[in-house]
């Protein structure tokens, strides 16, 4: 039988918290087959479009980013979790499912007009995913999509994005949290 790039991730019950079902993509990166389909699938949709830069959001977009700039010949830049970037960065709350946090990115990672793709690993409830575009869009960079391995469709990530407008690519999705 065929494997899809879903039947690569494992689930894990009860992380980080009681009720959660972590889905871990770390199985799928460290098979050879299953990491090349994830890429490839992610690549697809956007193949002739024209695209400056891969955004890579912390910590498992960096790993999907950095494969898929390799794989397009294009520039690779990190969202990061506050105080992690060492320049001058521009900085955007958001709300988590617990809590509050901030992303940023550093002030001359994009110039205007560039085309960015957003990369990450997996779309739960989407603040990440718009404060990064916020981020980009501040920079004057134009977000030509959000890529995902994962939707968690229940928590409403994907709706949020497309409401503002994004084009959202997703490899599987996963009911429950």
């Amino acid at each position: 039988m065929k494997k899809t790039v879903k039947d690569y991730i494992r689930t894990i019950p009860d992380f980080p918290h009681e009720g959660i079902q972590f889905r871990d993509v770390t199985t799928l990166f460290a098979d050879p087959r299953g990491f090349r389909m994830a890429i490839d699938q992610l690549l697809h949709p956007y193949a002739g479009e024209k695209i400056d830069k891969i955004i890579g959001l912390e910590a498992r977009g960096f790993i999907l980013g950095g494969a898929l700039a390799h794989q397009l010949t294009k520039g690779f830049v990190p969202i990061r979790k506050q105080g992690k970037l060492p320049g001058k960065c521009l900085s955007q709350g958001y709300n988590l499912e617990y809590g509050k946090a901030v992303m940023e990115i550093h002030e001359d990672a994009l110039a205007p007009g560039d085309k960015v793709l957003i990369v990450d690993d997996l779309l739960a409830t989407g603040g990440t995913c718009e404060a990064a575009i916020k981020l980009c869009e501040a920079l004057g960079a134009e977000v030509v999509g959000c890529a995902f391995v994962v939707d968690l469709p229940e928590l409403g990530g994907r709706k949020l994005l497309e409401k503002l407008g994004m084009k959202v690519h997703v490899l599987c999705e996963f009911e429950g949290t």
